[in-house]
């Protein structure tokens, strides 16, 4: 399988481990907001194989705890289930980063007890799904299917959703509160603006605005928090 790009260290995208990312292209969403937006049409000039990598993480034995696979979307890649039982067969964890459009082939690394943790991008209320998301149309049934699968799978997990000024509202948080009610953890990540964002005009709310959804979000998930404020 070939790779996209890899951050040999990091202390941010596994919590509470040390664990290098793994980064993955190609992605069936086009968020305007995207900070990978290069890595989504899959064409990205590939960084290394995976022999390179799996050289590489060798000589990380007892130096990382883990490995992030992100993206793009991970699940889009077939190959994908190999990958990871060879990462664990290293003696790492694993985290994945998902969309959540492939809720049959999340299902199948959790059958197979590949996943150690769990990251969802919950990109708005149903309503505004096809806006934040940017695709036609999306089939929301599958973004709940994964909701269910991960709250129901007893692997640890966080959902998430980047704040942008343009595209959410209170009500917004009202329904993202009711469709992910009783989770175990939930970030609101405040948009950062970047050279590869796809949408140069979009904007991040204010403090006191991320402040205001928190409090709606909490009465729905009691452990939820902003993140990057």
């Amino acid at each position: 399988m070939l790779i996209n790009g890899l951050q040999k260290m990091t202390l941010l995208d596994f919590p509470g481990k040390v664990a290098c990312t793994v980064f993955l292209a190609g992605c069936d969403f086009r968020c305007p907001y995207c900070h990978n937006y290069e890595l989504v049409t899959g064409n990205e000039q590939v960084y290394m194989t995976d022999d390179e990598f799996f050289s590489f993480l060798r000589g990380r034995v007892h130096l990382l705890d883990g490995v992030a696979i992100t993206g793009g979307e991970p699940l889009m890649r077939k190959y994908l289930p190999g990958f990871i039982a060879k990462i664990r067969d290293l003696g790492f964890l694993v985290k994945l980063d998902t969309n959540g459009y492939h809720p049959d082939r999340l299902k199948e690394l959790l059958d197979e007890r590949l996943i150690d943790y769990i990251a969802m991008d919950i990109k708005n209320s149903p309503e505004k799904y096809q806006l934040t998301a940017g695709i036609k149309d999306p089939d929301l049934s599958l973004i709940k299917k994964s909701i269910s699968l991960i709250m129901e799978s007893g692997v640890d997990y966080e959902f998430r959703t980047t704040v942008v000024k343009e595209f959410h509202s209170p009500s917004d948080f009202e329904a993202i509160g009711q469709l992910i009610v009783g989770a175990k953890r939930y970030y609101l990540q405040q948009f950062v603006d970047r050279d590869t964002v796809p949408d140069r005009h979009l904007t991040s709310p204010s403090t006191d605005e991320m402040s205001n959804y928190l409090g709606t979000v909490q009465k729905y998930v009691a452990n939820a928090e902003l993140r990057g404020v």
